[in-house]
């Protein structure tokens, strides 16, 4: 998705075995917050690098992957609309916005939600 290229690569590094790649994405003052449902329970993830470390730790690596289906960038926020696959499966739907740095290169401020309640494909 060539509107929202920082979280296009956010999420391909995401999906591949080496996800902690992210960290070099984020700039100093960066701050979190993931609010991940599973349908039955949630879970939100904050803070700031050590938020972002705890979350990645958690992840099933390589096991789910991100699928953007709209996104736009403006006034140095970009914002996407996209689905996470299992097997290739639908998994859950999700939003994500980043508040970029000056250079449109880092993330200063990152909010994901995510729930398998509502599916914007099928």
């Amino acid at each position: 998705m060539t509107t929202t290229p920082l979280l296009r690569d956010w999420f391909e590094i995401m999906d591949s075995s080496t996800p902690e790649r992210v960290l070099d994405m984020i700039t100093d003052d960066f701050q979190l917050s993931i609010l991940f449902s599973t349908g039955g329970q949630a879970a939100e993830f904050r803070g700031d690098r050590a938020g972002l470390v705890v979350y990645l730790e958690q992840r099933e690596v390589s096991v789910l992957t991100h699928h953007l289906l709209a996104g736009a960038r403006t006034d140095g926020t970009e914002l996407v609309l996209g689905e996470t696959r299992r097997d290739g499966g639908f998994e859950a739907s999700f939003n994500a916005s980043a508040q970029l740095d000056e250079s449109g290169r880092k993330v200063r401020r990152l909010l994901i939600c995510r729930t398998p309640a509502v599916r914007f494909t099928d």
